[in-house]
């Protein structure tokens, strides 16, 4: 092997973030890393972490969590389909998040939206009592 083909395999773990599509910018990316969202091999690290096959990343995107395993490197951003090439997400990390999407899913069904939206005399009496009670 030589020395130009093992650098290329020397990838930052924020840059590697952004060529498997979870992050539309690389700074996104690094501020996801700083903010604790990132955690490689379950502990906090800094952008500039070298990424290894095999390494477990649990990221935070919004209200999903998920677990993923390295499976190729690549510093090239690249279309989706290559790019999930890169890793694979654990069954148990799919799992939770179709069970917290699906309870998600209920709590919403379960607030009704009003039938009408309020007249004049509803909203004076809304603001009345929001007057009233210190609201």
């Amino acid at each position: 092997m030589t020395a130009s083909t093992a650098d290329d395999q020397r990838v930052r773990l924020d840059k590697w973030l952004w060529a498997a599509r979870f992050y539309k910018t690389r700074s996104l990316a690094k501020e996801a890393i700083e903010g604790g969202k990132v955690h490689y091999n379950s502990q906090r690290c800094k952008p500039g972490k070298l990424v290894e096959t095999g390494a477990k990343l649990t990221l935070r995107l919004g209200w999903q969590e998920k677990i993923v395993i390295v499976d190729d490197i690549s510093d090239r951003r690249r279309g989706a389909p290559e790019a999930q090439k890169l890793y694979h997400e654990t069954e148990a990390s799919v799992k939770k998040r179709e069970e917290l999407a699906w309870q998600r899913k209920t709590m919403q069904a379960a607030q009704l939206p009003p039938a009408r939206r309020p007249s004049k005399k509803d909203r004076r009496d809304i603001q009345r009592f929001r007057e009233q009670n210190g609201l």
